[in-house]
C-alpha cells in the first residue's frame, strides 16, 4: 500500500467532473510526477487529494487512513504538505517569518527545523531577514517549499513548482527534490516540464481529459515511443 493514495477519483468543480477514474499514488521516499496536456486534469487531481476539490466517487488515504472527509486544513495537520503554483509566500514578511508560519503545527524548536531548511537551501540562510517579495522566483519557490517542510509533512505536494524559473535553476530545483525524498518524504508534483520531472520520477503518470494514459516508472516512460512523440516533443 502506497503512503498516499487517490483511487478511481471522479469529481470535479460544480456539476461537471473533471477527473474520471483517476487513480494517484506515491510512497515514502519516492518521486512521483504528473504530467499530461494543458486541461488534463493535473492539478485538479492534485487539489483532490488535498480535499480542495470535492469528489464524486473514489477515494484518498493517507496511509492506512482515510482521509476522503477531511478538510483541507485537516489534512495538512495529517500530514499533507502542499506548495500551491502562485500565491505562495507572503511578500510582506522575511524568509525567516515565512518559514516560522509554518512550523506553527508543530511543537518542535523552531531553529532546530529551520537548520534543516537552511541546509537544504543555504540561500534562504543568507537571505533570511530579507523580506521574501524582494527575492527571485526561484528563491521565493524555495521559500514556499520551506515553509510547507516545516510542518513536517509525510507526503509534499507541488504544483508546478519550476513555472517560470529558469533552465539552471530548473535542475537545482530537481536536485532538491530528490534531496527531499531521500529524507523519506513522499514528493507528488505536478510538472509542465515533463521530460526534466520525468528523469527524477520513480513514478510517472501521464493524464489525458483527467483519465490515467499511461502509468509506469519515469525511465520507462521516457523510453516509450507513444508518449515521447505524443507528450514529450518526440
Amino acid at each position: 500500500m502506497s503512503l498516499l493514495t487517490g483511487e478511481a477519483m471522479c469529481g470535479g468543480y460544480g456539476g461537471a467532473d473533471i477527473l474520471h477514474d483517476c487513480t494517484i499514488q506515491v510512497d515514502k521516499g519516492q518521486v512521483a510526477v504528473i504530467v499530461g496536456p494543458n486541461g488534463a486534469g493535473k492539478s485538479t487531481a492534485m487539489k483532490a487529494l488535498l480535499g480542495m476539490v470535492p469528489l464524486r466517487t473514489g477515494s484518498v488515504r493517507l496511509a492506512d487512513n482515510d482521509i476522503g472527509k477531511l478538510s483541507p486544513q485537516e489534512r495538512v495537520s495529517a500530514g499533507i504538505g502542499f506548495v500551491p503554483q502562485t500565491d505562495n509566500v507572503f511578500t510582506s514578511l522575511t524568509v525567516e517569518e515565512n518559514l516560522e508560519i509554518g512550523a506553527y503545527l508543530r511543537r518542535e524548536n523552531f531553529s532546530t527545523v529551520a537548520a534543516e531548511i537552511y541546509e537544504l537551501f543555504p540561500v534562504l540562510k543568507q537571505k533570511r531577514h530579507q523580506f521574501a517579495g524582494e527575492l527571485s522566483g526561484g528563491q521565493r519557490q524555495q521559500v514556499a517549499i520551506g515553509r510547507a517542510l516545516m510542518t513536517r509533512p509525510q507526503v509534499l505536494l507541488l504544483d508546478e513548482p519550476t513555472a517560470g524559473v529558469s533552465p539552471v535553476v530548473m535542475d537545482e530545483f530537481f536536485d532538491r527534490v530528490v534531496d527531499i525524498a531521500e529524507t523519506g518524504i513522499a514528493v507528488l508534483m505536478v510538472e509542465q516540464n515533463a521530460r526534466q520531472a520525468l528523469e527524477i520520477a520513480d513514478l510517472g503518470y501521464v493524464l489525458v481529459q483527467g483519465r490515467n494514459r499511461y502509468t509506469d516508472a519515469g525511465e520507462a516512460l521516457l523510453a516509450n515511443p507513444e508518449v515521447r512523440s505524443s507528450f514529450l516533443g518526440g
